[in-house]
C-alpha cells in the first residue's frame, strides 16, 4: 500500500497533498457520506468481537439510526479490565501499537490504548497533513517538505501517546528526531542535548504541548549563553550559528532567543494550553504554532490549515457526535438522564458541545465520551472555501467551576487571567469553595521568589482579568440573574499564597510513592483535600455548593 513517504520519495507531491490533505476540498455532504460508511465498516468489526458486543451491551444495530439510539456512550472503565490488561483476543482488529495515557490523578491504574493496524495507516495520513500545513502558504504548496526534515524531540516518551505521534511522524516523511535517541532520556536532558545537536546539524520544527514548548524555549535561551567554547571549537557550523545569532540578538538590544539560531519551518502544538501560551512560543521561536485537537483514544480529530483560523474537522478517523452544551448541562444535573447527540451537518456556529467518539477502522472505543468541551467557530471556513465546520477547543468537560453571579469557569480562562495578569507564578491550583453562604472561586498560588504582594490586591486583578476575558469568551452565563461586585459590593474570588516549593514538593513526593508520570501533578482545577494537604493549603472551609436556582435555570433555558 502506498505511503506519504512512498509519494514524496517518488516526487508525485500532486498525489501526495490529494492523499493528506484533500479531505479540506470535499462537501459537507461527501464529509458526512464518508462518517457514515465507516461507521457502518466499523459497526460490521465491533459485532463479531468480544469487546463490540460487550460495549454495545448487546445490541446489533443495523444503520446509523440505529447505532445512536440503541448504543450506550461509554467512559474508559466500560473497557476495564481488559485493556489495562491489554487483551488483544477481544478486539475488532489486529493491533499495531499499545500506548499509554496519563489518565487522571487519583486513578489507581494505566489507561492503556490499542491502536489498529488500519486506524495508524490513516493516522500517518494525518499528520504527514498536519507537516504539510504548518509549512505551506497555499493549497497544494509542498516546498518546504523534504526528508529528513529535523525535528527537536520535545514529546512524551515512546510508550505514550505523544511519543508514538512522534515516531509515526517519522515514519510518515522520515524526518531525523533531534537527539536520535531522545525518547530514553528525561525532558531537561532531551532538550540539552537535542539544543547541541541541533546547533550543527539545523533545525526544522518541532511540536507538543505548548507549555512545554515554551519551557523549552526557555532552557534553550538560559543554554545559549552558557556553550561551552570547547564544544564551538569542534563543531564549526555551531560556532557560525551561535555568532550570526547573537548578532541579531544584539541588534535587537535583547538577549539571545531560540529565533536569532534557527529560521524554523514549522511548529505544531496542542493541549488545553495553547492559548495561553502560543504568543510566547512565537515570541521566542519566531514562527506561530498551528494547532491541532487531538487525543490517545482518538487520534488526531481536527488540523489547523495554513491560515492559522479555527481548526478543521477530519473525516476518516472517528465517527463524531456532539452533546449540545444544554444536553450536558441537563445530565450534569441528573445522571440518569441521556443526552441527545447531533451530527457534524447539525452543529450551529458559536455553540459548545460535549464531543463523542467512535473510532473507525478497527479502532476499540465506541461512542466514547472522552471529556472535552469544544466550541464551533464557524460552519465553514470562507478564507480557504473549507466547507467543513471550524472548532476550538473549550476546556474539559469536568475541569469547570460554576459560581452563581460569576459565571462558568474553565481552566483556559483561569490560566489565562492569571497570565494576564503579570503576576510572576509558579504554579496554581483552584476550585469552587462556599463561604457562609456564598460560592466563591478559590485560587491556590505559588508564587515566584521575592514577589511581593497581598492576597486581595492579587485576588482583585485576577478577577479584574477575568471580567476582561468575559467580554471575550462569554463565560459569565449568570449576568442576567445576578452580579455580586455590582449589587453587593463582593467580589467571588480568593487567593492564597502557597508556601515556596509546594508543587516540587508535591511532584517529588508522587515520583517517590512510583505514580505514573501523567499523574504526578495536582490538578489545575477542582483538587481533592489531600491534594490541596499535601500542597501545604488545607481548605479552610469546605462545603458542597448545592445547585441555584439559578444555574437550574440556565439548564432549563
Amino acid at each position: 500500500m502506498t505511503r506519504p513517504i512512498d509519494l514524496l520519495r517518488q516526487g508525485r507531491k500532486e498525489e501526495l497533498w490529494q492523499m493528506c490533505c484533500g479531505f479540506i476540498d470535499l462537501s459537507l455532504e461527501q464529509i458526512m457520506a464518508i462518517q457514515k460508511k465507516l461507521l457502518l465498516e466499523q459497526i460490521k468489526l465491533l459485532k463479531n468481537c468480544e469487546l463490540g458486543r460487550k460495549v454495545m451491551r448487546g445490541v446489533m444495530p443495523t444503520s446509523v439510526e440505529e447505532f445512536r439510539e440503541q448504543v450506550p456512550f461509554t467512559t474508559y472503565t466500560d473497557y476495564c479490565p481488559e485493556l489495562i490488561e491489554r487483551r488483544e483476543d477481544i478486539l475488532p482488529a489486529q493491533v499495531a501499537r499499545w500506548v499509554r495515557t496519563s489518565g487522571t490523578s487519583g486513578e489507581s491504574y494505566i489507561k492503556w490504548v490499542p491502536l489498529s493496524v488500519g486506524f495508524v495507516r490513516e493516522l500517518e495520513k494525518v499528520l504527514a497533513a498536519e507537516i504539510i500545513f504548518s509549512g505551506c502558504n497555499s493549497r497544494g504548496d509542498l516546498s518546504k517538505l523534504k526528508e529528513h526534515f529535523k525535528v527537536l524531540q520535545t514529546l512524551g516518551p515512546p510508550e505514550y501517546g505523544t511519543g508514538f505521534l512522534a515516531y509515526i511522524t517519522k515514519q510518515a516523511i522520515n524526518c531525523d528526531l533531534l537527539p536520535s535517541r531522545g525518547g530514553e532520556l528525561h525532558f531537561e536532558q532531551c532538550i540539552k542535548l537535542g539544543f547541541e545537536e541541533a546547533l550543527y546539524r539545523g533545525l526544522d520544527g518541532f511540536g507538543g504541548i505548548a507549555s512545554a514548548l515554551v519551557y523549552a524555549g526557555e532552557q534553550i535561551k538560559r543554554r545559549a549563553g552558557n556553550i561551552s567554547i570547547r564544544f564551538l571549537l569542534a563543531h564549526p557550523k555551531a560556532l557560525f550559528r551561535v555568532t550570526r545569532g547573537l548578532v541579531k540578538s544584539k541588534l535587537a538590544r535583547r538577549p539571545l532567543l531560540p529565533k536569532d539560531l534557527w529560521t524554523v519551518r514549522g511548529i505544531i502544538c496542542g493541549g488545553s494550553d495553547v492559548t495561553i501560551f502560543k504568543k510566547r512560543v512565537e515570541e521566542l521561536w519566531g514562527r506561530r504554532p498551528l494547532e491541532h485537537y487531538a487525543s490517545c483514544e482518538g487520534g488526531h480529530c481536527t488540523l489547523q490549515t495554513w491560515d492559522y483560523e479555527g481548526l478543521t474537522f477530519i473525516p476518516n478517523l472517528n465517527f463524531l457526535e456532539f452533546i449540545p452544551e444544554r444536553e450536558w448541562f441537563k445530565w450534569q444535573l441528573d445522571h440518569s438522564y441521556q443526552p441527545k447527540t447531533i451530527l457534524l451537518d447539525e452543529v450551529k456556529a458559536g455553540e459548545n458541545y460535549e464531543i463523542v467518539l467512535t473510532n473507525f477502522h478497527g479502532g476499540a472505543f465506541v461512542r466514547y465520551r472522552i471529556g472535552d468541551i469544544i466550541r464551533i467557530t464557524s460552519l465553514r471556513n470562507e478564507r480557504l472555501n473549507i466547507d467543513i465546520p471550524q472548532m476550538v477547543f473549550y476546556s474539559r468537560a469536568d475541569d469547570r467551576i460554576d459560581i452563581s453571579g460569576f459565571g462558568r469557569l474553565t481552566e483556559r480562562v483561569m490560566w489565562e487571567a492569571i497570565e494576564n495578569s503579570g503576576i510572576p507564578y509558579k504554579n496554581w491550583t483552584a476550585c469552587k469553595e462556599t463561604i457562609g453562604d456564598r460560592a466563591i472561586l478559590h485560587l491556590y498560588l505559588e508564587l515566584k521568589d521575592k514577589y511581593v504582594a497581598s492576597e486581595e490586591a492579587v485576588a482583585t486583578t485576577i478577577y479584574g482579568e477575568l471580567q476582561k476575558l468575559d467580554s471575550v469568551y462569554h463565560y459569565n452565563q449568570y449576568r442576567a440573574y445576578s452580579d455580586p461586585e455590582t449589587m453587593l459590593g463582593l467580589k467571588p474570588i480568593k487567593v492564597t499564597f502557597l508556601p515556596q516549593g509546594a508543587f516540587a514538593r508535591y511532584i517529588s513526593q508522587r515520583q517517590a510513592e512510583g505514580a505514573d508520570l501523567g499523574t504526578i501533578k495536582p490538578p489545575h482545577v477542582n483538587p481533592s483535600d489531600k491534594v490541596l494537604s499535601q500542597l501545604g493549603a488545607p481548605r479552610v472551609v469546605v462545603e458542597a455548593a448545592p445547585v441555584t436556582e439559578a444555574e437550574r435555570a440556565a439548564a432549563r433555558h
